[in-house]
């Protein structure tokens, strides 16, 4: 659960940190339809394409002096959909230059029973392993090499082929979807949860004129962002504490796993109850009126690097658009 980075606020005093949060939203917007321009294709310009992004956004995330770590750590969630994604391209794609097999693969029982004690072993000594994303990739590769070496009773067979069109568009949309996360988790970063929903609230400001109640999205947006990892911590904070009881959340039966997530549920959902009610109350005691109109101690001005950074990011998005068009 710490891998979880969306809503987690780093204080700092990078340029970053200080830029406008309406100037940090839009950018992140101009940043985002950019990454999804660039058109899904097995050619070489869009893999540059989106090897140059993910490159600016590093160069973004040292600037900020954020452990690079600590931003990387927001795709550990997801790394079997990304890895998942990346294999079904390799087999979905057969056009281009050959570049690995064609090796001749068996579903066969030997092969079967050697993947389920793999997923078992790989299960069991996985929190003894301290690199576990490279750990993670070695097995499925495992998967696939046992695959090629078991036939004996085979039920049925294919034939794996790699083609390098396959590899740049699985390369492509990992890219992409890694862009994406890192972007989105340094914004919650090097945005307090006041100036993001300041932020929120000064964009859609126009959807006033149609009776949009503004206000209250921006507030539930910037709290749904705040208490996501606040949840997640009381969620670890019980699952430690039921452990120390006994429970064990990883080697039980699946009629016990389902009895130990409702235990688990109902304090959070408690939690979360009595969070909402105090924070309610806390809203209410300071002034907190829904829909009447708010003053700020902050005032924020837009300033040269609120500009450079806007006509930057619109610079970002001219390439892109260009590299569609040709």
């Amino acid at each position: 659960m710490n891998n979880i980075t969306i809503g987690q606020y780093i204080p700092g005093d990078s340029w970053l940190h200080k830029l406008d949060p309406r100037i940090k939203l839009f950018s992140l917007v101009i940043m985002l339809v950019a990454t999804f321009l660039v058109p899904v294709s097995a050619d070489l310009i869009p893999l540059l394409s989106m090897i140059s992004m993910l490159a600016i956004i590093i160069l973004l995330t040292i600037s900020t002096k954020i452990p690079l770590g600590k931003v990387l750590n927001g795709l550990k969630p997801i790394v079997f959909l990304l890895t998942f994604t990346f294999i079904i391209q390799l087999f979905y794609v057969n056009t281009g230059n050959l570049v690995l097999g064609p090796i001749k693969m068996y579903i066969s029982l030997s092969s079967i029973a050697a993947i389920i004690l793999l997923i078992v072993f790989y299960n069991l000594t996985k929190k003894y392993i301290k690199f576990r994303i490279l750990y993670f990739f070695i097995a499925v590769f495992a998967i696939f090499a046992l695959q090629a070496v078991l036939p004996y009773i085979a039920l049925t067979s294919y034939t794996l082929e790699v083609y390098d069109q396959g590899l740049l568009r699985a390369g492509f949309i990992f890219l992409r979807i890694a862009n994406v996360i890192i972007l989105t988790s340094l914004l919650t970063f090097t945005t307090m949860t006041t100036d993001l929903n300041y932020g929120i609230e000064s964009l859609l400001k126009p959807l006033k004129i149609v009776k949009v109640p503004v206000d209250m999205i921006a507030m539930m947006l910037s709290l749904t962002l705040r208490y996501i990892p606040t949840l997640l911590i009381e969620t670890e904070k019980i699952m430690k504490a039921q452990a120390s009881r006994g429970v064990d959340f990883k080697e039980s039966t699946f009629k016990e796993k389902i009895s130990q997530i409702i235990s688990l549920l109902i304090p959070v959902f408690v939690i979360s109850f009595k969070r909402s009610e105090d924070l309610g109350n806390a809203m209410e005691v300071r002034g907190y009126v829904i829909g009447q109109k708010r003053t700020r101690i902050d005032q924020y001005i837009l300033s040269f690097k609120d500009i450079a950074t806007l006509i930057i990011a619109c610079l970002i998005l001219g390439v892109m658009i260009y590299t569609r068009v040709i």
